[in-house]
């Protein structure tokens, strides 16, 4: 299949270049029809490696790249079952997440995230699954989890620590603070800041310098360059998992819903 249009994404090869648009408004939350559809694509990829040469990652939504994880659809999970039940679900779930990302992460191909506006939580951690990321200067990334009593749960914190010095990840997961592009360039996340609505273009013209190069090689110096922390997502689950019971964390998430802000994850 060489295109894909979806109600929550949309992909197309061309000319050695698998394009992923995201567009579930509001802004890209990863819920359970959002993640069938990144699983989809990910069989796309790897059924189309030999013609795919490189992926851009990109949204078309004017908010931003993504939200993160739908919390609002994690707390309807929670409602009206016994704890044991929605606890389960949830691992299922993250773990679902976790080997779609693993999967972006260690493809053969190099991966470009094209990025603007809000680049939170799960989106963030989406971004990090990817080789490069291409941030216009409207670019923010931010933990907000954080706010709820949570973790990162898509992956975030094993594969900050693998690109990033740890006094960035800590600062980030202690404080919750968002970075703009170009302290998020300036501490090693963002390979290239650029102009307002310039981030996919530039993206695309990144890709198309990578096919200029053998491709084997490009899969060799990948594989050397980002190992996957496997052992540590693993744990990333259970912990979050484990904070997920805390009745501190339910009621921030009754709060988060109940919410009449368009975008109460917003610092």
């Amino acid at each position: 299949m060489k295109s894909y249009n979806g109600k929550m994404l949309s992909w197309e090869l061309r000319e050695g270049v698998l394009e992923l648009e995201l567009h579930r408004p509001p802004c890209n939350e990863m819920g359970a029809g959002m993640l069938a559809e990144v699983e989809k694509f990910v069989e796309a990829l790897s059924a189309k490696a030999s013609e795919a040469r490189a992926v851009v990652v990109y949204s078309s939504l004017a908010a931003g790249f993504s939200a993160g994880a739908d919390l609002r659809e994690l707390y309807q999970r929670m409602q009206g079952a016994p704890r044991e039940k929605w606890l389960a679900g949830e691992r299922a779930f993250l773990e679902r997440v976790h080997r779609a990302m693993n999967a972006l992460d260690a493809a053969p191909v190099p991966t470009v995230a094209a990025v603007h506006g809000v680049v939170f939580g799960g989106g963030f951690e989406l971004a990090l699954a990817c080789d490069l990321i291409i941030a216009d200067k409207t670019a923010r990334f931010c933990f907000p989890e954080l706010r709820l009593g949570l973790i990162p749960g898509f992956g975030g914190i094993p594969r900050l620590k693998r690109d990033v010095g740890n006094a960035v990840v800590r600062d980030l997961l202690l404080t919750g603070r968002s970075l703009n592009a170009q302290k998020a360039q300036a501490v090693g996340i963002v390979s290239q800041v650029v102009g307002e609505g310039e981030a996919l273009r530039v993206a695309r013209g990144t890709a198309a310098q990578i096919l200029k190069f053998d491709a084997e090689t490009a899969a060799t110096a990948k594989q050397f360059l980002k190992p996957i922390p496997h052992e540590e997502l693993k744990r990333e689950v259970e912990l979050f998992c484990e904070l997920l019971t805390r009745p501190a964390v339910q009621a921030g998430l009754k709060k988060f819903v109940e919410s009449t802000e368009a975008m109460p994850y917003l610092p």
